[in-house]
């Protein structure tokens, strides 16, 4: 399973938004610059995270996006759900339907087990964790392809 670039590149602007926001909004067009990433492709990520809660969004000369909640009440989960949807590494088991041999199947659990871990392991790691263990440079490194542990 590989995460998408919705993911890193929108894990990488709530990281910009929790680094630069406290002075007030932030630009997407600084986020961008930042981070490298076009500023069109972050306005489609900034509605999908305000969607979900993530982010809030100021109109007018001085506007832009700042976190919804404290880094610290954001967690890794709620980030790549908000972009990814459904983390589930196989639909097997979440959509009844999908296969017949769902009961026989000795692969299922595995991938039941497998993905209850990586959900796990995302939602126990918040924004503001995330943020600490990264550089303490103005701005964030441009990977965002990380492995995640």
């Amino acid at each position: 399973m590989k995460l998408t670039t919705r993911s890193r590149y929108g894990t990488r602007m709530l990281l910009d938004l929790a680094q630069h926001g406290a002075g007030g909004p932030v630009r997407v067009s600084e986020i961008a610059q930042r981070q490298g990433i076009s500023v069109k492709y972050l306005e489609k990520l900034s509605r999908m995270l305000k969607k979900a809660g993530l982010i809030r969004s100021m109109r007018g000369s001085k506007g832009g996006h700042l976190l919804a909640k404290s880094a610290a009440e954001i967690s890794m989960g709620e980030i790549v759900r908000a972009l990814e949807g459904d983390l589930n590494l196989v639909t097997c088991w979440t959509e009844r339907t999908s296969c017949p041999r769902l009961k026989t199947c000795p692969t299922s659990k595995l991938w039941q087990e497998v993905s209850k871990a990586l959900l796990e392991r995302l939602d126990a790691m918040t924004l503001e964790e995330l943020l600490a263990s990264s550089t303490t440079d103005d701005s964030l490194p441009a990977c965002g392809s990380h492995r995640l542990g």
